[in-house]
């Protein structure tokens, strides 16, 4: 087998396979957990969710952020301080259902239109149309498995969809984002999907139901119409959805459910009750920058009400006290950059579309009474080693009582799974992380204490290097307290970081803020040799397919011809 074969270099991905993942070793029981005894999972996939704006990083008093139940939620679990996604979206979802990093998976974030003729297994956006989803495992386990909220893992096929993943149901959208009282995302088209058709009694305009009588407020300068009735916002039928899912659920049945909320991504929009909450921000001795924080704030709360109202749900079906919740944002929060400064990530540095660990390092966590009775000792903890969102896939499956290899991606010359199974550690039989290395991104390595940026050469993707660098990297500014707020005139940060010795190095455990870069510290040149040799090694298994060439205008058309101006799937249609 030649690598002409696999245009991304099966075999010298083979023949370097020792090196260019981390070595996991995957015990597998079926005894420990037998169906008998398997878990209701909740698997909650927060969006653009900033460090700053999660009330377990706050002091208890701070009115601006208003999370009680999800408080609640960590200080009865596990808090993940060392959880690692993507920089942006759909690579980091990609990675949550393929058990895979990203680099090893998906590293752009195409539009769900993108795709590559030449290319029938890996040439689309999101994740290549043979690897094996999460919830195929679950089913496996004797799971009833169902997502709800934002996909962006693929819509090209049927195999991209939800449904062609594993789940028994769905409901969401396919792009990055799309309009919370329209579901309306580019060329006037509406997003929102129902398992194998569009759902056509779903979606509505707030400006078409209330006839500009009612309406909705546009507070700002930048936003759509960003305050609305309740009845018609999408986080609500969302939420919705997941409430008939649990109502019409058999207990006996282990429970799957993928909640992907749209929340916090833009736009910024919300429903007016939970907007007037927070009016108090406006009168604040640090004032606002165009209603962004407000809003922000409560779209927060709206989503933590709701995370209340799901489990108040599970414990009127008697679901609860069998129930693991896992949370986890889909990246940081997005600052410094227009209509998109929205969030907070104080103190860390940087935000979404960086590496810095503001854009990287994200909220999460492990709760419930499942989690309570396996690990007694463990709650209530901050475990400090490091964790990425494809580790759920493995770890979900040694809940499931299944063997998470992905047959049918070898098969066709796919890269294996990263993911690595962590519920010894987070029930505390271990005391390490087996995860001791991150290869983050084509440019960044995280291993053992050290964040490795060997940067963009040339420039990186926003600015470029000051003349005569080798390497820099980019938006590299922090926030505030209070953030973002009306002293700063623009939101964009211009702050370049020089890479001596052919990368920028931080001891991101004695230095989270990543203020000293060590690269030209003679006492740090073998840390900085040993990282970069490393990260020459996960290079040069990276995946990164030909994803591009087709005809951008066929999903619009398939849109429109077939689903009456919904997006769906639009390759191979006839087959499904």
């Amino acid at each position: 087998m030649t690598g002409t074969l696999f245009p991304w270099g099966l075999s010298k991905f083979n023949a370097q396979s020792t090196l260019l993942m981390v070595v996991a070793t995957f015990v597998f029981s079926a005894d420990a957990h037998s169906a008998a005894k398997r878990p209701h999972i909740i698997m909650h996939l927060i969006d653009d969710y900033g460090w700053a704006n999660a009330g377990w990083h706050r002091e208890a008093d701070f009115r601006e952020v208003q999370t009680p139940v999800m408080n609640n939620l960590v200080k009865n679990g596990i808090e993940l301080d060392r959880a690692y996604s993507f920089q942006y979206c759909s690579p980091s979802r990609s990675s949550l259902q393929s058990g895979r990093l990203p680099t090893h998976v998906n590293t752009e974030n195409l539009g769900t239109q993108t795709w590559n003729p030449k290319d029938p297994i890996s040439g689309f956006a999101g994740i290549p149309r043979n690897m094996t989803g999460m919830a195929v495992h679950m089913k496996a386990g004797g799971y009833a498995t169902h997502q709800v909220g934002k996909w962006d893992a693929g819509m090209a096929t049927h195999d991209h969809t939800p449904q062609g993943r594993g789940y028994d149901s769905s409901l969401g959208y396919f792009c990055h984002a799309n309009d919370y009282w329209n579901e309306k995302c580019g060329s006037n088209i509406v997003d929102m999907w129902d398992t194998s058709h569009p759902a056509n009694t779903l979606n509505g305009s707030c400006m078409e139901y209330y006839n500009n009588t009612h309406g909705c407020a546009q507070p700002g300068t930048n936003g759509g119409y960003t305050v609305g009735p309740e009845d018609l916002y999408e986080e609500h039928k969302f939420v919705a959805r997941v409430l008939s899912i649990i109502e019409n659920h058999d207990p006996a049945t282990p429970l799957f459910l993928n909640y992907d909320s749209h929340i916090c991504h833009s736009p910024l929009q919300v429903p007016q009750e939970f907007f007037d909450k927070f009016g108090f921000i406006n009168s604040s001795d640090v004032p606002d920058w165009d209603f962004h924080r407000h809003l922000y704030a409560a779209m927060v709360n709206y989503v933590d009400t709701a995370v209340g109202t799901i489990i108040e749900a599970l414990k009127a079906k008697g679901m609860w006290e069998n129930t693991l919740w896992v949370f986890q944002s889909d990246n940081g929060g997005p600052s410094f950059t227009g209509d998109n400064h929205t969030a907070n990530n104080f103190p860390l540095k940087g935000a979404k579309y960086t590496n810095w660990e503001g854009g990287i390092r994200v909220n999460a966590f492990l709760s419930g009474p499942y989690l309570q009775q396996q690990a007694p000792a463990m709650i209530g903890q901050k475990l400090e080693g490091f964790v990425s969102i494809c580790d759920y896939y493995a770890t979900f499956a040694r809940l499931a009582g299944q063997d998470p290899t992905d047959h049918r991606a070898a098969l066709a010359g796919l890269p294996p799974i990263d993911s690595i199974d962590m519920w010894d550690y987070f029930t505390g039989k271990t005391t390490s992380s087996p995860r001791t290395e991150i290869f983050a991104d084509h440019e960044v390595l995280l291993k053992g204490a050290y964040k490795l940026f060997v940067g963009h050469g040339t420039g990186d993707k926003h600015v470029a290097c000051p003349s005569g660098d080798a390497a820099c990297v980019s938006n590299g500014c922090w926030g505030g307290p209070y953030y973002p707020n009306a002293s700063v005139a623009t939101p964009a940060c211009n702050a370049v970081e020089t890479c001596k010795n052919g990368g920028c190095l931080y001891n991101i455990f004695a230095d989270p803020e990543e203020r000293v870069n060590l690269s030209e510290d003679p006492q740090h040149k073998a840390v900085l040799e040993d990282m970069l040799s490393t990260l020459a090694k996960y290079q040069a298994g990276e995946f990164q397919p030909d994803r591009r060439g087709g005809d951008p205008k066929l999903a619009e058309r398939v849109a429109l011809s077939k689903y009456g101006g919904f997006w769906g799937p639009f390759i191979d249609i006839d087959k499904h």
